[in-house]
């Protein structure tokens, strides 16, 4: 059995299930989701949410120590016993991690499609939203499936902006990178875009957003419904996503056969550790 630890909001827990489920089909095992941390998370976002999605693992299913009883957590650490524990050790893709064998507990946050490429298709299957959308929401998946050149364009702010060690970390794509994609993503279609912003900050960006382009700001879902909003910007034919997760994953599910994704070169702050596996090799990085 493949065990995997959820952290981190939903694009994090997104990449930690693909990367287990991926695991456990190449080897013909069961996964198991220990989400015991996630749902001791102060804030909604961070809380366990693979239960909106046509997920695969085992429920109930045996799990080592919380890591909440210290003395019990440590001595299984300590003592390598079973399953084994397994760290992602860099933030590019981690050989040990793609190669382990049965019986492992990973933790980490996986954040490239090269842990679950060879399963790709399946993971999309099984990352389909199946909790029904709202009657709102319904009517914005109409109108998204049908405008032609709908872009999804994503802002991450709140503790990017925010919190300082956040901001030190991640840093906060501006204003050249957006117009840079709008114009780029242009070019290459030959028309203007339609545009549609998602973001945890809507009333800023109705109020101090600048773009090149008229654009209608989509901020009706709560943090509650964050499942919500991935499944909109995924609906759209293009998406120019911020260095998060969670547009990372509103890009990746968009089934638009003609689809084009914008996404920012240096995903972490200057003078952060970068991920150099982070984007699929077919994205545009700007």
């Amino acid at each position: 059995m493949i065990t995997v630890r959820l952290l981190g909001g939903l694009g994090n827990q997104l990449f930690q299930y693909a990367t287990g489920r991926a695991l456990s089909l190449r080897l013909g095992v069961p996964l198991a989701i220990d989400d015991r941390e996630a749902k001791r998370a102060e804030h909604t976002w961070l809380q366990p949410a693979l239960h909106h999605f046509d997920t695969h693992a085992l429920g109930g299913a045996p799990l080592p120590p919380d890591r909440a009883k210290r003395l019990r957590y440590a001595a299984w650490r300590a003592f390598g016993r079973s399953p084994q524990f397994l760290r992602e050790t860099d933030l590019g893709v981690n050989a040990a991690i793609m190669n382990a064998a049965d019986n492992v507990y990973l933790h980490g946050y996986f954040q490239s499609e090269l842990y679950f490429h060879d399963f790709k298709e399946q993971i999309r299957y099984d990352l389909k939203v199946m909790t029904p959308p709202s009657a709102e929401n319904a009517d914005w998946l109409l109108r998204l499936r049908e405008t032609s050149g709908a872009t999804a364009v994503h802002l991450r702010r709140g503790d990017y902006v925010a919190n300082a060690k956040a901001a030190a970390t991640h840093g906060s794509v501006g204003p050249d990178y957006y117009a840079s994609g709008i114009a780029e993503l242009e070019a290459r279609l030959g028309r203007e875009l339609e545009l549609f912003v998602f973001s945890n900050d809507p009333d800023w960006c109705r109020e101090a957003l600048s773009l090149p382009r008229p654009f209608t700001v989509i901020g009706h879902n709560s943090a509650d419904d964050h499942y919500e909003d991935l499944r909109l910007m995924a609906a759209c034919q293009h998406q120019i996503i911020a260095n998060s997760t969670f547009s990372w994953w509103g890009a990746w599910l968009g089934a638009s056969p003609t689809q084009t994704v914008i996404a920012p070169a240096q995903w972490f702050g200057a003078g952060a550790r970068q991920n150099p596996d982070i984007l699929p090799e077919h994205w545009l990085a700007i």
